[in-house]
């Protein structure tokens, strides 16, 4: 796929969102769940991401009687000083409420068979997400997603004219479900391991996006599921805020740790910015760098 930049900055403030990297163990090691954007979609429309969206008014509309964790610790979960219960648990719904939407998937443990299609029938005649799961008898299982990290995008974008403030949650795959794309929003759905998909990304194969790039260069480094999540619980979501700039027609995107990145201190042992070039962001080292 050609891959267009951006060159428009954007003044809107960025759009609340949520993201999983929903993650299961194989014969061939650690997976990770990558959906792949309907081509006529005006935000990545043929890219394969993780599961997610923009946040809706109804996810922050939940009481704690329909969560199985407190909205405030919910809010405080994610490490971010100005951030209300309200809006902070809502993240968590979303990041529930999309994974389900986009592939079926129901994060939430030994869930009685039945249940994913009583949900979308409910989902299908109008009921909200939280308000379907209250009608079956069931709580939101926020505790199955665990904060991974926090990406602002730019006030020049990359890849899109839409800023978001995405936050990346890490889940394990539910047992006993099916994925199951809308073939509205999403148009395939596939299990790779992070090697795998960094692979196909750079032999032309598969179109990733810079935040995708850099999730899979740290999932990479895990050898399983219970790994990454171990970590995720171990420390608050990290902070990403992307910091582009153009040299001589060249855009390169700079991360926390770069020399050239107000902030100094990495985050991650991933590669610490991507240049745009061959139609497609590299690092320095190329495909090596990305595989650690």
């Amino acid at each position: 796929m050609v891959i267009e930049l951006n060159h428009q900055e954007v003044f809107t403030l960025p759009t609340p969102s949520a993201t999983v990297m929903v993650l299961r163990d194989s014969p061939c090691g650690l997976e990770v769940l990558l959906v792949r954007r309907h081509g006529d979609s005006k935000v990545l429309g043929g890219v394969h991401v993780f599961p997610g969206g923009k946040l809706d008014a109804l996810d922050c509309q939940t009481v704690d009687s329909q969560l199985d964790q407190t909205a405030q610790s919910l809010a405080a979960s994610l490490g971010e000083a100005t951030l209300d219960a309200a809006t902070g648990a809502g993240l968590y719904v979303a990041a529930l409420r999309e994974t389900f939407e986009e592939c079926g998937l129901l994060l939430h443990r030994d869930l009685p068979p039945h249940v994913p299609a009583e949900l979308r029938r409910h989902l299908k005649a109008g009921l909200g997400f939280a308000a379907a799961m209250t009608h079956l008898g069931l709580p939101l299982q926020t505790s199955s997603l665990k904060p991974w990290a926090r990406w602002i995008t730019p006030r020049v974008p990359s890849v899109m004219t839409r800023r978001f403030d995405a936050r990346f949650f890490v889940a394990f795959a539910p047992a006993g479900q099916e994925v199951l794309h809308d073939d509205h929003e999403v148009t395939e759905t596939v299990w790779l391991t992070p090697e795998s998909a960094l692979r196909q990304y750079w032999s032309g194969g598969l179109g990733l996006v810079p935040a995708q790039i850099m999730s899979l260069s740290q999932l990479v480094r895990y050898a399983n599921a219970a790994d990454v999540m171990d970590t995720a619980s171990a420390r608050l979501p990290l902070l990403v805020e992307p910091e582009p700039f153009v040299q001589d027609g060249v855009r390169t995107v700079l991360y926390p740790g770069d020399s050239l990145h107000s902030v100094k201190h990495p985050v991650w042992t991933a590669p610490t910015r991507l240049t745009f070039r061959n139609n497609r962001f590299e690092p320095e080292g190329g495909l090596a760098a990305l595989l650690g």
